[in-house]
């Protein structure tokens, strides 16, 4: 896989923390900011897929009953 340089702004302050976490970890503000960004696009790639899929589903009509809604709203307002 290719690499490329790429350069953003951010606050003084979050560049002392990531390079206080990569000192921590014995590794360079570069792995650090792969792996957030890794973890970013991983979390919002897979919200936009099942946001996908729902509005699929509501496409062809797939909604669940009256039933099936007080079951599930019961279930979680009683989790404990």
């Amino acid at each position: 896989m290719s690499k490329e340089n790429i350069t953003f702004r951010i606050d003084s302050s979050k560049k002392a923390a990531i390079d206080a976490l990569a000192k921590g970890i014995n590794r360079d503000r570069s792995y650090i900011l792969n792996e957030a960004v890794n973890a970013y696009l991983e979390m919002y790639q897979w919200q936009i897929e099942e946001i996908q899929k729902g509005i699929a589903e509501a496409d062809a009509g797939d909604f669940a009953s009256d039933e099936e809604v007080k079951r599930t709203f019961a279930r979680l307002t009683n989790a404990g």
